[in-house]
């Protein structure tokens, strides 16, 4: 059943730079960068499109006081899959998280000094474990910075945590499911990446040109303000959502290239209230490789 937030951004999700900078010294607070940083692959012809290396270097040049970092690429991912990114078992990312200070009465702040899209990646992997005390800081570093707010070169290390997980299943999907919504009206399935990537006109490439058959485009970068870096306000997010008819669908199955600007569409819709939200985490990685899935180009 889709639950609609007719309101604002969902408060429970989101926090202001203001907000977090009066609040960073209480002890249950955690504060996470979450910064990876992609590059386009040298290599022609390459299975994957981008590079990617941990943001650990410019944490450590400099972050928001008390803030940990997460190791995206690590720790928070299975490394023995084949494609970049993927959920880790239950117990890898939630021993991974309580190693970092995650746990049963602590509220955790994710930011990202690229693109807010890895604060949301995380965010949704708490979310699929049911941990619901975590909030994205709007606009991330770059908007903390520009505000000449605090930072810190000092590191920091949180007591562990623990906390008990509870599945939520629904979260992440695979190729199976994707090939079974395809050509089902109540369904719809959300490319994230640039519209020529979509479109299979331009961009990086992940094997073959295009896109999932019958899916429809909400560009990562269209969901921000693009001086800050903020989310935008609601009602222009759900403008963008109801434009493709994903507002009225019973099910939304976001995809990018590997799971990271799905996790943000999944983020905002999230915000804005729908239930009904699965990331496709191999994605594009998986899908344009395999030459027996169904594209679709222009």
């Amino acid at each position: 059943m889709t639950a609609r937030n007719e309101g604002q951004l969902h408060p429970k999700f989101l926090v202001e730079t203001d907000w977090l900078e009066q609040h960073l010294d209480e002890p249950d607070l955690r504060v996470f960068d979450c910064t990876v940083n992609a590059r386009l692959n040298p290599e022609p012809g390459s299975k994957f499109p981008f590079t990617f290396e941990s943001g650990r270097a410019g944490f450590d040049d400099g972050h928001i006081p008390g803030a940990g970092f997460l190791d995206l690429l690590g720790d928070l991912s299975d490394t023995s899959s084949q494609f970049p990114f993927m959920m880790p078992s239950e117990q890898q990312f939630v021993s991974a998280m309580g190693r970092a200070g995650v746990g049963e009465g602590t509220r955790v702040v994710l930011y990202g000094t690229a693109e807010p899209i890895w604060a949301a990646r995380v965010w949704w992997m708490l979310h699929s474990v049911g941990f619901d005390t975590a909030v994205v800081l709007n606009g991330g570093w770059a908007k903390w910075t520009a505000e000449e707010r605090p930072i810190s070169r000092e590191a920091c290390i949180y007591p562990p945590g623990r906390f008990t997980a509870w599945a939520r299943r629904d979260c992440f999907v695979g190729k199976r499911e994707v090939i079974a919504a395809i050509g089902k009206n109540f369904v719809r399935a959300v490319n994230a990446l640039p519209p020529m990537v979509y479109s299979g006109t331009g961009g990086p490439v992940f094997g073959r040109k295009g896109r999932i058959a019958g899916s429809v485009n909400v560009p990562f970068g269209s969901l921000h303000d693009p001086d800050t870096g903020a989310y935008l306000p609601a009602d222009r997010l759900r403008a963008i959502f109801d434009a493709v008819d994903a507002g009225d669908a019973e099910q939304i199955i976001a995809y990018c290239g590997s799971g990271i600007a799905a996790s943000n569409a999944a983020f905002v819709l999230a915000l804005l209230g729908y239930d009904n939200v699965a990331v496709y985490d191999a994605s594009m990685a998986e899908w344009g490789n395999d030459e027996t899935l169904p594209m679709e180009q222009g």
